[in-house]
């Protein structure tokens, strides 16, 4: 019988059973599905196999057992004639698959410098840090000529910076910057001016007025940068 002072705690348990899971995954179209429904507002079964180029059955099994491990849940929505169609989405639980920031020591470090240098140190080390950023991003998109190809650039940058972020035009023809994760999450929830700095930062490095919402369902985010040039101001 197991030593109970040796038992594995709950959390390394957790971490070997997705450990073993993402074993899995490596070897099947699961992290396909996985990635396809994090750049959406969710999928259904059949547009998933249509994008996937594999069959209903082998892909509707892969989204089974991607429920099962709690990576996935589901809804149903109308489609007209018929029963509705049941559509899959992330759970939050699948964020720990996507690239983050070295959250606890960033967040160990402001906590540090506030304590330190007084409670205007965060802010200001956030400022320098968006300001670098700023900077840097600047210099690689100095040579676009145009405003989209300026956001296309951008949105590839921002997807290496683990955004997974695209360009898109709205349906009044008007450019947005489309992410579908957010590695500053827990940054922003404990110090709130990280939102206000990074769409300010976009806005700058686009040379307009960058406006940002957030829609997020279950484990599914979608953060817009909507951008504002002066013909389309109001």
């Amino acid at each position: 019988m197991r030593n109970p002072r040796f038992a594995p705690s709950p959390q390394r348990a957790s971490l070997d059973a997705m450990l073993k899971l993402l074993r899995e995954m490596l070897n099947s179209p699961a992290l396909e599905i996985i990635q396809r429904l994090k750049c959406s507002t969710g999928m259904p079964v059949r547009a998933l196999s249509t994008a996937m180029q594999m069959s209903y059955m082998g892909v509707k099994q892969h989204c089974v057992e991607l429920e099962k491990a709690g990576f996935l849940d589901t809804w149903r929505k109308a489609k007209g004639a018929g029963r509705p169609e049941k559509w899959y989405r992330l759970t939050p639980k699948a964020d720990a698959l996507f690239a983050g920031i070295g959250v606890e020591l960033t967040l160990d470090l402001l906590t540090t410098a506030e304590r330190v240098y007084g409670e205007t140190a965060p802010r200001k080390l956030l400022y320098s840090y968006f300001q670098a950023k700023t900077e840097f991003l600047a210099a690689k998109l100095s040579k676009t000529a145009t405003l989209e190809e300026r956001t296309r650039l951008l949105a590839k940058f921002r997807t290496a910076d683990g955004c997974l972020s695209t360009c898109e035009k709205d349906e009044q023809g008007k450019l947005l910057l489309v992410e579908h994760h957010r590695p500053l999450r827990e940054l922003a929830a404990r110090h709130d001016i990280v939102n206000e700095l990074e769409c300010e930062m976009i806005g700058r490095l686009l040379g307009c007025e960058a406006r940002r919402s957030v829609e997020e369902v279950s484990g599914l985010v979608r953060v817009t940068f909507q951008i504002k040039t002066t013909e389309h101001r109001e």
